[in-house]
Formats: structure tokens, sequence, C-alpha cells
């Protein structure tokens, strides 16, 4: 299951983080974040153990996009080592989630 990330744990569950972290950034009214949410949550299962894989709700946690320049949803940012290193704008096939990932995993 997807971990939820916040304003509050942004810095220790992803900057700190000893593996690769997905962040999913979304808000409940996205018709596109709806569609990749159930690819997501598939993700965080088969990465369990490898990456971290969470989702950040924008209008909860308004800080944290604004400080990625998230400017539109949905957004996902793959963090390695607190950096980011990679990033996809909008409804993408879920291959295209995973390359992105297991870049930072080889």
């Amino acid at each position: 299951m997807a971990l939820e990330f916040s304003d509050s744990n942004f810095e220790q569950e992803v900057l700190n983080s000893d593996t690769p972290v997905l962040v999913d950034f979304w808000a409940e009214w996205c018709g596109p974040c709806r569609m990749i949410g159930p690819i997501v949550e598939e993700i965080a299962t088969e990465y369990t153990g490898k990456a971290k894989i969470g989702k950040m709700n924008i209008d909860m946690n308004p800080g944290t996009p604004m400080k990625y320049g998230v400017r539109s949803i949905p957004t996902l940012l793959v963090f390695s080592n607190g950096e980011v290193v990679d990033k996809i704008v909008g409804a993408v096939p879920k291959t295209s989630i995973t390359d992105k990932i297991d870049n930072q995993l080889a």
C-alpha cells in the first residue's frame, strides 16, 4: 500500500530515505490522478522493500508541492539521496513509472 506523505513527514520519509522514493502529488478533484492512483498502489506493493512509494494530497499539504514547483497534477517525482532525479507529469502507463524507479535501483 502506498504511504501517505505530508509536509510534516516529508523530510524524514522522503529526503532522508535510504531507498529511492516515488511521490505522487494528487488531489481528490483531479480526474487523471484518480486514473493513476490504482497504478501507484500496485507499484507500492511490487516495490516493497526496494523503494518507497507514496502519495501527497496537495490540498492538505501545500508547502512541499510549492517547494518543488508542482504546477499541474498528477506530478510524480522520483527522489534518490534526497534529490529529485526524475519527474513525470500527467497520467502515464505503468511501465513509464516503473522504468524511472528501476533506473534508480540499477
